[in-house]
C-alpha cells in the first residue's frame, strides 16, 4: 500500500530526478460539497483489501513549488465510444459535482480513460473522482502513466488495487477505498510522461464505470 510521503522522503526522490533544490509546498486541491443521497448501499463482502476511513481530512502531500494540473481541458480518449451518460470533456473540465450533469457512465466490464497532456511532464499526483454521491467501492482501479500513447512500451503503473488479477495487469497491492468528495490522491513519486489512464470495472452499486474528474499535478518537461 502507497503512502503519503514524508517531507525528507520527497527530498530525496527528488535529489534523483535532479530537483534537489525544489522547494516543496502543500498540493492545494479545490473540494467539491459533500454529497451522500439517501440510504447507503450496503458494500459487496469480497473486499478484503478495503481501506477503512479514518473520518478525518487526509494530510496534504508535499510537492515542488510550480506543480500544477496539467490535465484541465486536455483532451479525453476511452475504450467506451460512446458513453451512457455525459461527455468525455466532463472529466478535465474543472467540475468536480456529483449530480448528475457531471459525471460520465461508461459500460460495464473494464474501461478506461485516457488523458492527452499533450506534453511530457514530471507528474508528481493524481487526483481521480469516479462518483461522491452515494457510498460505494469501484473495482480493479488501475492508474498508469506513459509516453506512448497504445500503452504497449514504457508504461509505469502508479496505483493498481486489482488484488486477485481480475482485470488481467497483474495483482495490485494497493487497498479498495470508499469514494468521498475528497477523490483519490495518488502520490506519483515524479515519474515522466505525457498520457495518464484509469482502468476500472464496475462498482459495489452496479456494473458500470463512473468518472467526474481526474487531475493530474505536475510540471512540464
Amino acid at each position: 500500500m502507497k503512502k503519503l510521503m514524508t517531507v525528507g522522503l520527497v527530498a530525496s526522490t527528488l535529489l534523483g530526478v535532479g530537483l534537489s533544490n525544489a522547494e516543496l509546498v502543500p498540493l492545494e486541491i479545490e473540494l467539491p460539497d459533500p454529497l451522500f443521497i439517501g440510504t447507503p448501499i450496503p458494500l459487496d463482502g469480497d473486499l478484503p483489501h478495503l481501506e477503512q476511513p479514518t473520518g478525518e481530512p487526509r494530510p496534504p502531500l508535499m510537492v515542488p513549488a510550480g506543480t500544477e494540473n496539467l490535465a484541465l481541458e486536455k483532451p479525453v480518449t476511452s475504450s467506451d465510444d460512446w458513453p451512457i451518460i455525459g461527455e468525455l470533456d466532463y472529466i478535465t473540465d474543472g467540475y468536480k459535482d456529483g449530480d448528475e450533469g457531471f459525471y460520465v457512465e461508461l459500460g460495464p466490464g473494464v474501461q478506461w480513460v485516457q488523458i492527452d497532456l499533450e506534453q511530457e511532464a514530471v507528474i508528481h499526483a493524481i487526483v481521480v473522482w469516479h462518483y461522491h454521491a452515494a457510498e460505494r467501492v469501484y473495482h480493479d482501479v488501475i492508474v498508469q502513466i506513459s509516453n506512448d500513447p497504445e500503452f504497449e512500451e514504457g508504461v509505469i503503473t502508479v496505483f493498481n488495487n486489482d488484488h486477485d488479477n481480475t482485470s488481467g495487469f497483474g495483482a495490485g497491492t494497493d487497498p479498495a477505498y470508499v469514494e468521498t468528495n475528497e477523490g483519490r490522491l495518488i502520490d506519483v513519486d515524479a515519474v515522466e510522461g505525457r498520457y495518464v489512464r484509469l482502468y476500472s470495472r464496475g462498482n459495489t452499486a452496479n456494473d458500470m464505470n463512473h468518472y467526474i474528474e481526474v487531475e493530474v499535478y505536475g510540471i512540464p518537461r
